[in-house]
């Protein structure tokens, strides 16, 4: 547990054994919870899983506004100096790689290796044409006339408490997979454990998500980076990882066939791989 500057606990969990990585997870409003092993990384790593601001075992701060992508980035700050790592390397996915990214433009020389996983520098027009698309191929699912109008509601902000907002997201999370099979549901059935935080949803729908762009901080990241999305994730996938590589000088880029959003429960193997590839860690069977 981390004590904050102003006084809040930061609750995280390490899984496993070997070199550290740190990794924050997104929504925003999801614990650590939905990260799980991350397709069994823990095997080979340790990974010292944040629950960010506000859910699982974190508090939430004072103020319902204080949810900016720089809050989210001191956090990142006070979890390292905590761990007392001069250098980390630091893994964040969806939300948590728009934090990652802010993180490393402000501590280039904190940052050992960076991992952006299914994520974005910001939302545009392409990435709009893309969501449309990824939705649109996905119509002829039993489940998709449901889904469509939970992710409505929830992106029009029409939820009043955690578990309404908990409600949508869970109705809307088929999308998320380029498949929604067996092993999908089984895996969403586990995350309804967890009830998101709707302050921090409806802040980041509202005000950040129109208008972010984190394009002119690329620039300033040094680290070796790899940026990794699913080919067919709806929200985050090839146009956004695109757009990241060639932000960051160096960077390597990887897109993953016939995987959607959570590449570690669609695609274990193949992020598994790619992950321990990039950090130099040799993959035991």
């Amino acid at each position: 547990m981390v004590t904050t500057a102003d006084g809040r606990k930061l609750a995280y969990k390490r899984l496993g054994s070997g070199p550290a990585l740190v990794c924050h997870g997104g929504g925003p409003g999801f614990s650590g919870l939905y990260l799980q092993n991350l397709g069994g990384l823990d095997e080979h790593l340790e990974l010292i899983l944040l629950d960010p601001r506000g859910t699982g075992g974190s508090d939430r701060p004072a103020d319902s506004r204080a949810y900016t992508v720089e809050d989210y980035a001191n956090d990142v700050e006070e979890l390292r100096a905590h761990l007392g790592l001069e250098r980390m390397s630091l893994l964040g996915h969806s939300h948590g790689g728009v934090v990652a990214m802010a993180y490393a433009a402000r501590h280039p020389e904190r940052v050992e290796r960076l991992i952006l996983a299914s994520t974005l520098v910001r939302f545009a027009a392409e990435q709009q044409r893309a969501l449309e698309a990824g939705m649109a191929a996905r119509r002829g699912e039993l489940w998709y006339e449901d889904a469509a109008e939970a992710l409505e509601a929830e992106e029009a902000g029409d939820f009043e408490s955690d578990e309404e907002l908990a409600e949508l997201v869970y109705r809307e999370m088929p999308f998320y997979f380029a498949h929604y099979g067996d092993v999908e549901n089984e895996y969403l059935e586990m995350l309804r454990a967890d009830i998101p935080n709707a302050d921090t949803l409806r802040f980041f729908n509202k005000e950040i998500f129109p208008t972010f762009d984190l394009r002119p901080l690329l620039g300033r990241i040094e680290a070796p980076t790899l940026v990794i999305a699913g080919e067919e994730d709806f929200i985050t996938g090839p146009v956004c990882a695109n757009e990241i590589a060639d932000g960051i000088a160096g960077a390597e880029k990887m897109l993953l066939p016939g995987i959607g959003h959570f590449l570690f429960v669609e695609g274990p193997v193949a992020w598994r791989d790619a992950v321990l590839s990039f950090l130099g860690v040799a993959a035991t069977a």
